[in-house]
């Protein structure tokens, strides 16, 4: 089971303001600018990122049940800011792999102790 949603209420709370500026500067990190689904309001979320292929993997580590979640897959689209660019991104797309075969050691073996197996995947859009 990913972590808990108490802690996921406190991390949005709390947390995440803090963490949010530096995400988008530290490697493995970044900050996935959303629309809420009702409120249309701009959120703002830190998350764990890595590159597969040429897509962008988020690794889900509160699972696929978050506000967060939610939107960019409403949405269809999201900006990933990471180390100092903005990424447009579309087509979302939701998976599981319990091994995360895809995730560097470390963070492959946090990953399976917290019981984290899903991810989104998103494709960037070309620069115009």
């Amino acid at each position: 089971m990913p972590l808990p949603h108490t802690m996921a209420r406190f991390n949005k709370i709390v947390t995440n303001r803090v963490t949010t500026p530096f995400a988008q500067l530290l490697p493995g990190t970044a900050v996935v600018e959303h629309r809420g689904r009702r409120s249309g309001r701009v959120f703002r979320t830190p998350v764990l990122l890595f590159t597969v292929g040429d897509d962008l993997r988020i690794a889900l580590t509160y699972g696929a049940d978050t506000d967060w979640v939610r939107n960019v897959c409403a949405a269809g689209e999201a900006v990933v800011h990471t180390r100092g660019r903005a990424i447009p991104v579309r087509d979302p797309r939701l998976g599981t792999d319990p091994q995360a075969r895809w995730a560097p050691l470390p963070v492959r073996v946090a990953l399976q102790a917290i019981g984290a197996h899903g991810y989104l995947d998103c494709t960037p859009q070309p620069h115009r």
